[in-house]
């Protein structure tokens, strides 16, 4: 199952990436502060998150908070509304695309191998805004 994939990536890859679950939901941080996750796993439906229709057997959304150009490279608007249960499709997250985060369901072959890619852009991403906040010290946090 790729959501394996994708932790074991995080976690052997990303230093001073930081985890936590929480309601049916994944978090990781860049840092202990753990204001803003640069991705989550969503495993289940929530009251106010059902677009994707997550409680289907096996189904799970990988949640990316991506630098705005690469963004809108990815996801050049088209004016059609996403089918947010489709599986192994790009496309804008059903609540925080303002935030540029981009969203795939159960992502496999060529979409999986693009998510890390994409998933050390949010996390560079993240890095920058920590080091921003606290002065650029190029450590890593809670190490």
């Amino acid at each position: 199952m790729s959501i394996i994939a994708i932790e074991q990536y995080i976690t052997t890859r990303l230093p001073g990436a930081t985890r936590l679950e929480s309601a049916g939901y994944i978090f990781y941080f860049y840092g202990q502060e753990q204001m803003m996750p640069f991705l989550t796993l969503a495993t289940a439906d929530q009251e106010g998150d059902r677009d994707s229709n997550l409680d289907r057997e096996g189904v799970y959304r990988v949640n990316i908070g991506l630098p705005k150009e690469q963004y809108q490279g990815l996801l050049p608007h088209t004016g059609a509304a996403p089918d947010y249960t489709a599986l192994n499709v790009w496309m804008p997250h059903p609540h925080y695309a303002k935030q540029y985060y981009v969203c795939i369901l159960n992502p496999e072959g060529d979409n999986l191998s693009r998510s890390f890619g994409l998933i050390d852009a949010a996390y560079n991403l993240a890095q920058k805004r920590y080091e921003k906040k606290h002065g650029g010290s190029g450590s890593i946090p809670g190490i």
